[in-house]
């Protein structure tokens, strides 16, 4: 997929066309469109993925991660975890206190998943502000 592929993806999902990006960028008619058949320009590329929240990695095809904040494998396993690890805390005497005692075998299967997949997207969110506020500058 080149840079020009993965710009008219995004342009779809905006629901603008390329001549309008062009626009609002303040870049000259076909700028982009030649990037179909050229290594993008690098000022050109920092507008393009600032203005789409993405990163040039992306653009240019090094990685298939829109956001440097987006989570990874490797962190959607870490919320398995913790997740299973706070799912085990819920069903334990010892668990959590903010309970009352109501302990997750004690709920009907619907407020089970419910709180279940509430707890998930909550450590979703939180890992994904905690990427987006920590990640040091030379790594985004």
């Amino acid at each position: 997929m080149t840079a020009f592929d993965r710009l008219k993806t995004l342009c779809d999902e905006q629901g603008i066309s390329v001549n309008k990006l062009e626009e609002k960028l303040g870049l000259g008619k076909n700028t982009l469109y030649s990037w179909k058949k050229n290594t993008p320009k690098g000022s050109n590329l920092i507008k393009v993925a600032e203005f789409f929240d993405t990163s040039t990695d992306y653009l240019l095809g090094l990685t298939d991660r829109k956001r440097y904040y987006d989570l990874t494998e490797k962190d959607e396993k870490g919320i398995q975890k913790q997740l299973e690890e706070m799912i085990n805390g819920l069903n334990s005497k010892d668990g959590y206190a903010a309970f009352d005692g109501q302990i997750l075998d004690d709920m009907d299967e619907e407020d089970k998943e419910l709180l279940i997949s509430a707890l998930e997207n909550s450590l979703k969110v939180a890992k994904r502000v905690a990427k987006q506020k920590f990640t040091p500058k030379k790594y985004r």
